[in-house]
């Protein structure tokens, strides 16, 4: 699934290419997605200039008048920059047409992806409950710490909930608590401040490292100009269980943690 590195790539990329531009034509050849497109999307946009693309979690959200085009890339989908014209295959289900000749165009193989509406003053519920963003100021020690009092939950699922923090999928939770030497199956509760410290700086350098490196390369993924990531090369941990731990040379361990595959070092990580 990409993951807040994958789609600010994809926000990046997308970015010069449609904002302050204005939207021709929105076609829908497949509207059903997660949840169906609502049908009001196409008068709210078309002939309306595109304000600003910015990101909300792994939310795109594209500002017009009335209101954000929110786009939810799912475990499958990708947004490509293409001419006005290219021909649409299986699984291009949605086209954002411009005037200036080009496209934005959604394709989702799995359908697991969304494209929705929200009205200017109104938060989409989908968006309420959200935590901070990882790269931003507010999210730091002194909060995660706070958040995480009498929590037994693991720290590996407590990074990874989207109520403490958006954005912390399960790659980036296995680099970054690799990085802070923090065993996932900790309870969050008994971690110090001083570890989260740690913790939520390792988060970040992970989280910005790899938007520089344009995501991970995963299996269906690929950015705005049709080429994946690059910094899958540079994991230290997620991929690697058995193979020897680039710091003390230990076998890597690897487990399943809330269905999802969790690698660490039990030398180096406690």
């Amino acid at each position: 699934m990409p993951e807040l590195p994958e789609v600010e790539t994809t926000r990046r990329g997308i970015e010069p290419h449609v904002d302050q531009q204005r939207v021709i034509d929105f076609v829908v050849r497949d509207a059903r997605l997660r949840w169906p497109i609502p049908k009001e999307i196409h008068g709210l946009i078309v002939n309306q200039q595109v304000a600003s693309v910015s990101r909300r979690g792994k939310y795109l959200l594209l500002r017009f008048a009335l209101g954000d085009l929110m786009i939810h890339l799912g475990m499958s989908g990708s947004l490509r920059v293409l001419p006005i014209g290219t021909p649409a295959g299986k699984h291009d289900h949605v086209d954002l047409v411009f005037a200036n000749d080009k496209l934005i165009r959604f394709t989702d193989p799995r359908r697991f992806g969304s494209v929705l509406w929200q009205p200017i003053g109104v938060e989409h519920k989908l968006l309420a409950k959200l935590g901070p963003e990882p790269l931003t100021d507010r999210f730091d020690a002194d909060y995660l710490y706070n958040a995480s009092r009498k929590r037994t939950l693991a720290i590996k699922q407590f990074i990874m909930t989207s109520e403490v923090v958006v954005g912390v999928g399960n790659i980036y939770a296995n680099e970054s608590l690799f990085r802070a030497g923090i065993d996932p199956r900790r309870p969050a509760g008994k971690v110090s401040k001083p570890r989260y410290e740690r913790l939520v700086h390792e988060i970040k350098a992970v989280l910005d490292y790899a938007i520089t490196r344009g995501g991970t390369t995963l299996r269906d993924f690929l950015s705005s100009d049709g080429k994946p990531g690059y910094f899958a090369q540079e994991l230290s941990v997620y991929g690697r269980g058995s193979e020897p731990c680039t710091v003390c040379k230990k076998p890597l361990k690897e487990i399943r943690m809330g269905q999802r595959t969790t690698v660490f070092c039990t030398g180096c990580q406690k």
